[in-house]
């Protein structure tokens, strides 16, 4: 196994040969960790640190090692209570790492659309793993006239070194189907009444994009269902004409990261434009804007419809990035080991390649932290002794590692 590299903080040994945190500086304040120009500089946060938080006053001295390398494109992954890893590879398989490698596919998944931005993507245990064996995960699905994001369940079934997945069907699925490769989302999140938050995208052309605003359709929305696909008990459209029974949040671009805090809520990491990257904490009912109100600008330059940024009846961003992340995994940082990170959420940074760390108080943000691992990160999982893990991928389908953070010994 690599010898565990140190990771340092923002102040310390800038010129040494481990990796640094490099101290941060851009023209509206030397203590925030974005130091590019926004895109969108005419635009104005709605409260203050709604964008642009300050740097931690500490960050975490840590080591980093290569649990597993060579490993085919990632894109989600899950510890096992044995300490094992299961992974989902983007092409369309699932596999069980042990001792730094990967073992053979499993069977038992469904077909899968790769194309673009389409795969195997989010996967995720059940709340009772343990006793069930029961796994789900998201998947862009082949279907007649395009695809869609659809969610499958099925149960593990461990035979000394032999595994294979039984039972699987498809428990939900994304509706209109749509002929493209954009925006599928997504990840899987479970509540503590064992409801299951699914996030999809809106399948980003412009001609679809609108439907985010539409209740009757699945695109650009958060989904609760129970571990049958069924509209959990609650729901906010549940009888209501007009409107699908499993939303439980609507008005979403493309959400790749999402969570379930300390108090079993929900955290939500989405794709915007070109400088509209954005935090919420979505509830039950809400509109959350998309494409109507948004941060940032098209990635061809002009303006997101008529340039809004706020409109009654649609909610701001908890928080928003403007150069943009590229967000993808998250986790909700709750344990003591690395107590300067006790009360964040830690994001996967496929643009900034790294962990973006945000610090938490009356669910605002107060701080901003980024640990540069010069590697775009698919997902992130923290095991039980506060050890963080990280997903990494190389642009255009190449390989994945595994990375592990941990204190320093």
């Amino acid at each position: 196994m690599p010898r565990p590299q140190r990771l340092l903080t923002t102040t310390a040994f800038a010129m040494c040969l481990f990796v640094p945190l490099a101290p941060l500086a851009n023209a509206q304040s030397a203590n925030t960790a974005e130091t590019k120009q926004p895109n969108a500089p005419d635009q104005k946060p709605a409260f203050k640190e709604q964008t642009r938080a300050a740097q931690p006053e500490k960050m975490p001295s840590l080591q980093k090692t290569v649990v597993a390398d060579d490993l085919p494109h990632l894109w989600s992954m899950e510890i096992l209570p044995d300490g094992r890893l299961l992974v989902a590879a983007k092409e369309g398989a699932i596999h069980i790492i042990a001792d730094g490698k990967a073992g053979p596919a499993l069977e038992g998944v469904p077909q899968v659309s790769s194309d673009g931005q389409g795969g195997l993507l989010d996967i995720a245990l059940a709340p009772d793993f343990e006793s069930s064996g029961n796994i789900y995960f998201s998947f862009s699905e082949p279907r007649d006239g395009g695809n869609g994001t659809s969610v499958a369940s099925a149960k593990l079934v461990q035979n000394g070194d032999k595994a294979v997945l039984e039972d699987t069907r498809v428990i939900f699925r994304q509706m209109p189907t749509y002929d493209g490769d954009k925006h599928f989302g997504s990840r899987l999140a479970f509540g503590p009444a064992g409801e299951l938050f699914v996030t999809v995208g809106e399948r980003s052309d412009a001609e679809m994009r609108g439907q985010s605003q539409d209740t009757a359709s699945g695109l650009g929305k958060v989904f609760r269902i129970d571990t049958s696909g069924k509209p959990f008990e609650g729901n906010p459209f549940v009888g209501k004409d007009n409107a699908l029974p499993e939303i439980w949040s609507y008005g979403h671009r493309n959400i790749q990261s999402a969570t379930i805090d300390g108090d079993g809520r929900l955290w939500t990491v989405e794709h915007g434009p070109k400088g509209g990257d954005e935090l919420n904490l979505p509830k039950a009912g809400l509109n959350y804007g998309w494409p109507i109100i948004t941060y940032g600008i098209e990635y061809s330059g002009g303006t997101v419809g008529e340039g809004l940024t706020a409109k009654e009846g649609m909610e701001q961003p908890v928080y928003y990035w403007d150069p943009v992340i590229g967000p993808s995994g998250m986790a909700y940082y709750s344990s003591d080991a690395i107590p300067e990170w006790k009360g964040s959420l830690i994001i996967g940074g496929l643009v900034t390649q790294g962990l973006v760390v945000l610090k938490l108080e009356n669910d605002k943000v107060v701080s901003e932290g980024r640990l540069p691992l010069e590697a775009r990160i698919r997902d992130v999982k923290i095991d039980k002794d506060g050890s963080v893990y990280a997903v990494t991928e190389e642009r255009g389908g190449g390989k994945s590692q595994i990375l592990k953070l941990s204190p320093e010994a």
